[in-house]
Parts: structure tokens; sequence; C-alpha cells
């Protein structure tokens, strides 16, 4: 897109904020191509943008425009947007601005009226991996003696405060605000208004059983629930079972999102946060990182090479067909890698599966292999015209491409037990593992039934 046709979009934006279907993440992209070519047109539209929309554009930002922002607008500015966002949304843009300056962080949560401060502080209270970090404390609820009519006329006056909005169900609670029911709105409009929910609900407890989810569950867990019971949204309560907020299919996007791309940076030894902010040096120096790995790695492999030189320079096609081994072996193993990652990641095994996945990868490994030594035996025989190489670079095949599938499998799985992310690091370990074996499978055979 040309800079004339950002400017478009931001303009269009401009003329009516309230009713534009320009999304806040199409904002923040239009934003950042404006900013590389003309910083002060952007800090125009960063001053024009209503504050009411200003802040989820910024969460959508690099932290190098956050900056921006933050060098230009006024603290009243900045708390004033802080105050439009749904408690989730303003403490993640609270920590986010902490990352950049923690005494503007303070000073602007300071600044922030006292409900909004406990919401953001009950949320920051919580770990990243827990479902009550993630939750919004904006809630349309009514005690189980109220009447239908009540909760609706206050469900009105929520929504043209602007207090709440993607609303998909009323939550009942009693006692203590201990959640009873849900109730959806396409529910709520066929009840009697005159009646309490009590009356309404009689009879059909089960119609309106809660699934939920508590404050200090995995948000992976709760991720699941998502797809299994195709929510919108999901109460979140504490453990005493009082309500205390909702996740909403939107949030479980964002972080099935996340996690994928960090899952993705992570398999090719690069770093997510260094690459979405678009600094050159860090994103550098994070791959350059991996990549010094990768060549201490690569340096053992050779070593296991230069064992065998004398093999090598006795038998010359050794040296032509040694590549192909370690190439299969690799991309096998990448492939079982990225299988058991991937599942680990959406939940679909855990460990307790851990003896049925390694056999299923073996298995498949070892079909592969047998497949591949046979063809790539008949090749080296017609190549070379010798039956020895033909058989030992197929018993190395084999050998390779079951080590591939066995390690593809057990290294995420290790790393998953240890409680380490297990796409760090994985694809470096597994990668020296098959060349290491397959340069040592193939030269070593040669070695006692080529050369004499």
């Amino acid at each position: 897109m040309s800079v004339a046709t950002h400017i478009s979009i931001i303009e269009e934006f401009l003329k009516d904020p309230e009713h534009s279907n320009i999304s806040f993440s199409d904002l923040a992209k239009t934003l950042k191509s404006i900013s590389k070519s003309d910083h002060k047109l952007f800090e125009k539209y960063i001053e024009e943008i209503p504050n009411e929309f200003l802040g989820d554009i910024a969460l959508e930002l690099p932290e190098k425009y956050l900056k921006k922002i933050l060098s230009k607008l006024q603290k009243e500015d900045l708390v004033e947007i802080v105050e439009e966002l749904d408690s989730d949304d303003a403490t993640d843009l609270i920590q986010d601005i902490e990352d950049i300056d923690k005494g503007k962080a303070h000073e602007i949560l300071s600044s922030l009226d006292k409900e909004d401060q406990d919401e953001i502080k009950k949320l920051r209270s919580y770990e990243e991996s827990q479902a009550g970090a993630h939750m919004q404390m904006e809630l349309f609820e009514a005690n189980i003696d109220q009447k239908v009519i009540d909760a609706i006329e206050n469900l009105k006056r929520l929504k043209k405060s602007g207090e709440l909005d993607n609303i998909h169900q009323l939550f009942i609670t009693g006692t203590f605000k201990k959640l009873m029911f849900v109730v959806p709105l396409e529910e709520l409009i066929l009840f009697d208004f005159n009646k309490t929910f009590k009356e309404q609900i009689k009879g059909r407890e089960e119609d309106f059983k809660p699934i939920f989810a508590r404050d200090s569950d995995d948000i992976e867990e709760v991720a699941q629930l998502f797809k299994e019971h195709d929510l919108s949204v999901i109460a979140v309560v504490d453990e005493q079972n009082e309500l205390v907020g909702r996740i909403t299919s939107d949030d479980i996007y964002d972080i099935l999102e996340e996690s994928a791309t960090e899952q993705i940076y992570n398999l090719a030894g690069v770093d997510d946060e260094a690459e979405e902010d678009e600094d050159m040096f860090e994103a550098g120096k994070k791959r350059g990182t991996w990549l010094f790995i990768n060549l201490i790695t690569a340096i053992l492999a050779s070593l296991v090479v230069q064992l065998f030189d004398s093999t090598i320079s006795s038998y010359v096609a050794l040296a032509v067909l040694m590549p192909i081994v370690a190439s299969m072996g690799g991309n096998a193993g990448t492939q079982t890698l990225t299988v058991t990652v991937r599942k680990l990641a959406l939940g679909d095994i855990d460990l307790h599966d851990a003896k049925g996945t390694i056999k299923k990868e073996v298995i498949l490994s070892l079909g592969n292999g047998l497949l591949f030594a046979l063809v790539m035996g008949f090749i080296a025989y017609f190549w070379f015209s010798d039956s020895k190489l033909g058989l030992v670079i197929a018993a190395s095949m084999v050998i390779n491409l079951l080590f591939a599938g066995f390690f593809g499998a057990m290294i995420p799985l290790l790393l998953k037990r240890l409680n380490i992310d297990p796409a760090v690091g994985s694809t470096v370990i597994l990668t020296t593992i098959t060349d290491v074996m397959g340069f040592f499978s193939f030269l070593g055979l040669a070695k006692i039934f080529l050369v004499h």
C-alpha cells in the first residue's frame, strides 16, 4: 500500500470513529507504515485519534511505537486512555508502559480512580499462565432473587455508559456472589420480565448449569474448554466459587495466536519479542545467539566426520552420499518434532501419553526408513555399481530415521517434563543427534564393510 492509501484509511476512520468498521489491528498497521515514511504525520494522527480508541490501537503496536506515543501525549491523556479500556486490556497496557518507563507507569496507575487501580492490581497479582491474568472484571450479573426487568434495565444503563461490551450471557449469583447459573441473552429475552430469576429458572436448573474456570487454572486448560464446548465466553470464579470475572473468545484467540507464534519462532531459534519490536540490532543479536549454538553443534558433527577421514579418503563415494543420510534424518526428525510440539501446545497429548506418542513416531519413522532405505540402496548401487555400498547406506538410513523418530518425540516430551518450553532448543538438539548419528552410522558401517 502507498502512503496515500494509508493516510486515506486514517482519515476515513477519523471522520466517524464511533461507527467505523476499520479494525484496531488495521489502524495499528497503517500507523506503523505512516511512521516509517513520515514521523511528524504519525504524531499528528496520534493526537487526533480520540483517547477512547487510542488504547486499543496502542496495544496492537510494537514497543518502539508505544514509546513515541508516551513521549508525545500528556499524562492526563494517558490516564484517560487507560480508563477507557476494559480491565484486562488496561492491565496489559500498564504492563507495556512499565516495560518502557516504570516511573511513568506508576504515575499513570496512581492517577486512576480507586476501582480501576484495584482491578489492575488484582489482575497483576496472577501469574501470566493463570486464567485470572486474562479475565475482564466488567460483568453483566444479577442476583438470583432479582427481577428480570431490573437486570434488563441495568444492562441498558451499562451499555449506554460504555461500561460493558461484547455481552453474550448473564451470570446469576447467590449469596456472597457465588456463581449459580449462566443465562444466554437469547434465553433472557424469553423470560417473564416481572418474575425473579429464581422463579424463572425453577425446574430448569440443568439448562443453565454454568461452565466455568477457576482464576488459578492454567490458561491453556481454559482454552481447551473453549474448544471442547464451543464457548464465546466463560465465567471465572475464585476458590470460594465467587464470580470474579470472565474470559471472552477474542482473548483466547489472542493467547493461542501468541502461543503459536512463539512456538514457530522458538523452533527456528528466533526470539518473538525481538522480531515483533522490529529492532534490527536486537533481532540480529537473538538470532546470532542461536546461530552460534548451531555452529558449535555443527562442529561436533564435523568432528565425527573427521574420525573417519581415512575411510572417506579411500572410498570417495562416501563423501557424495553421506549428506543424504544426515539430511533425511534431519527432515524426518523435524516432522516428528513439529507434530509433537504442536500436540503438546494444543493439549492433545500430555506426559501420560508419552509412551504411546514415542511408539507411534518410532513405527512411522521405521516404516519410512525401510522404504527410503530400499530406494536409496538401489540408487547407490546403480550410481556407483557397488552392492555393498547400497546395503551400507540402506542400513544407515534405517538407523538414522529410527533415531530421528525416537528423539523427535522424546526431546519435546522431556523438556515439557522439566518445565521448559518444548520448542526452545529442540531443533538444535535434534539436528545435532541426527547429524551425528547419520554420519557415525554411515561412515562406521562403511569402515566395517567397505574399507579393508
